[in-house]
């Protein structure tokens, strides 16, 4: 089976304006994504999907294959979809949608979500990630459970999605919603894989509109649960830290000059 992945960036971010293309590290943004994300080994393509020709600049200029899409699409999934919908070079049988804001993706994860989308057959069209919440972060505010930026996902024992949510779900009535073991949450991380087969349909508002469920949530996968559509989740066992806000990025840039000094360390003894 072929596997195309598509990195959708913008550069309009409310919160970080331009944020693809930022570059305290010596390498954009979104080259730290792509790097991460072709060194998975079951992926075959790489594409970065953008409104703006500003990014697909800055992605070729690395090496890397950039593809201009429609400025009006209402998801990163539909700028996905326009993508892999028209790509001809490799007519790719599992999709995958890795955001662009993602430079600490484990490929490892990748893989596993994959193999688990292969794996599921005609059970499911849809696979995405979850994570336990970290226990070693504070138990409330930013990261937990109860924290509404932080999407939660429920599953059945075969490991299919029940729901998500913004709120705190499943709710602990025993302790009057306070969240004494974060782990036992499941984290939802916003990476998908789709059979291509499936992709355009699901993208298919007129076919399969808005429902209330995304309406109130402000989450495209409920749309695809409300029409039928089954999601297996593919549990890993730690999270991946995404960058939303400067703040993030430059956490992100003091982790990633850390990372550079321990590899630096053992070559200057030598």
């Amino acid at each position: 089976m072929t596997v195309l992945a598509v990195i959708p960036a913008r550069f309009a971010s409310v919160r970080f304006p331009g944020k693809p293309l930022a570059r305290e590290t010596g390498k954009y943004l979104i080259q730290h994504v792509f790097e991460r994300v072709r060194s998975a080994r079951c992926i075959d393509r790489v594409l970065v999907a953008t409104d703006d020709q500003r990014i697909a600049d800055a992605v070729r200029s690395f090496g890397g294959e950039a593809r201009l899409t429609r400025p009006d699409h209402p998801s990163g999934t539909d700028r996905v979809a326009e993508v892999a919908t028209t790509e001809r070079l490799l007519p790719a049988d599992i999709v995958l949608n890795v955001q662009g804001d993602e430079p600490e993706i484990d490929p490892r994860s990748l893989d596993r979500l994959v193999e688990r989308l292969r794996t599921a057959g005609e059970e499911a069209s849809i696979a995405t990630l979850a994570a336990p919440f970290r226990r070693d972060g504070p138990h409330t505010g930013p990261g937990s459970p109860d924290d509404p930026n932080c999407v939660k996902v429920v599953v059945d024992q075969r490991g299919r999605a029940l729901y998500f949510s913004r709120s705190l779900v499943p709710y602990p009535r025993g302790t009057g919603g306070r969240v004494d073991r974060p782990e036992s949450w499941l984290l939802h991380l916003g990476v998908y894989a789709f059979r291509a087969s499936e992709l355009s349909r699901l993208c298919d508002r007129s076919a399969a509109p808005g429902g209330r469920l995304e309406q109130v949530e402000s989450l495209e996968q409920l749309r695809w649960l409300e029409r039928g559509w089954r999601i297996v989740v593919e549990t890993v066992e730690h999270p991946f830290v995404g960058v939303d806000t400067p703040e993030d990025y430059a956490a992100f840039v003091r982790r990633e000059s850390a990372r550079a000094a321990a590899v630096e360390a053992p070559r200057s003894r030598l």
